[in-house]
């Protein structure tokens, strides 16, 4: 028994250093990454500006190259570059030396991106991408480099060291490449005057999509809003809304601007407080004279959030002058999955 008692303190200790080791090495992987990243807050200078004014003057696209991991991470800065209102695609190195090549324009800004800066197949692009006069802008470790001299503009991704307990594996060094292409990417959508409406067009599915939805897409429009006039008596008004599914109906004039708005719930105190009476009231008479209204260009989430501090199901979406445009319910706008 204490021969067992004994290896199963020995297993615990086992296991205790084993993972005191792996928290050790995830702290410095993430201590020396982020130091990365520090350090290239302190070197940007107005290289980088040139930079983003080269491609912001760009008539084209970028088009971004790298090989092995660097054109892992060209990828995603491509992508980034794209999603956030600059033209970009992403060119594989190797494939651009067997006829990809094509895929880049005069008017196109090649940003390459290699720690070395000796990386065989993007030395080889140096001549036919001189030859055809498109910009060139690198993100290399190695100033000194072939491409860094060849470059309009050589953007510094030099670190100390890797993360790599063996100082091989690129970790910090992607890391840094990384985070200056979202930096370009976010001074350039600035520069831009990149808006919310922007970003939505760009991402018209998902949760950022949803997000970004605007009311008018998602608004009760036409004969699917429930409207009555001033004069309808409240048995008309109980038709409409029962009839539309809304919980409510819409006051309007003749000329379709909002006067006021009757709710189910609206009814239900108006039939406590007035009983038979009730039933001989008009629209005008029973309404909500000052309702929450909204305009047809906000932002679903701005709609779901007023519905939730008034307490509400049902916005009217109007105009400058009014006039009823559409509703928006609270139902639609969880089927966007907002929260």
């Amino acid at each position: 028994m204490k021969a067992d008692a004994r290896a199963g303190v020995t297993k615990r200790a086992n296991q205790e250093g084993k993972t005191d080791g792996s928290l050790a090495a995830a702290r410095r992987v993430l201590r020396i990454e982020a130091e990365a990243i520090t350090e290239l807050i302190e070197r940007l200078d107005e290289k980088f500006a040139r930079a983003v004014e080269m491609i912001f003057a760009c008539r084209g696209r970028v088009v971004v190259t790298g090989l092995g991991k660097s054109g892992l991470i060209g990828r995603k800065i491509s992508a980034t570059l794209a999603s956030t209102g600059t033209p970009s695609v992403f060119l594989h190195a190797a494939d651009a030396l067997h006829g990809d090549l094509g895929m880049l324009m005069r008017e196109d800004v090649l940003l390459a991106i290699s720690q070395s800066g000796e990386t065989e197949e993007l030395v080889a692009l140096l001549e036919p991408v001189k030859r055809l006069g498109s910009k060139l802008v690198t993100m290399t470790g190695n100033a000194r480099s072939t491409l860094a001299a060849a470059s309009d503009v050589a953007l510094d991704i030099s670190v100390k060291e890797e993360a790599c307990a063996l100082n091989l594996a690129p970790t910090a060094s992607t890391t840094a490449a990384l985070a200056l292409g979202d930096a370009l990417a976010i001074a350039l959508l600035e520069r831009r005057g990149f808006r919310e409406e922007d970003f939505a067009a760009l991402h018209p599915k998902g949760s950022l999509g949803s997000r970004l939805r605007r009311v008018e897409a998602v608004m009760h429009t036409g004969e699917a809003v429930p409207r009555v006039g001033p004069e309808a008596p409240i048995a008309d008004v109980i038709y409409e809304i029962s009839r539309k599914k809304l919980g409510m109906a819409v006051v309007m004039d003749r000329h379709g601007k909002l006067l006021g708005i009757v709710t189910d719930g609206d009814l239900r105190r108006l039939m406590e407080r007035r009983k038979k009476e009730a039933l001989d009231l008009t629209a005008a008479e029973s309404m909500t004279k000052s309702p929450v209204t909204i305009a047809r260009t906000e932002l679903a989430a701005s709609a779901l959030r007023l519905m939730e501090e008034r307490k509400i199901t049902s916005v009217v979406v109007v105009d400058a002058e009014r006039r009823v445009e559409g509703v928006v319910h609270l139902h639609d706008l969880w089927t966007l999955q907002l929260f």
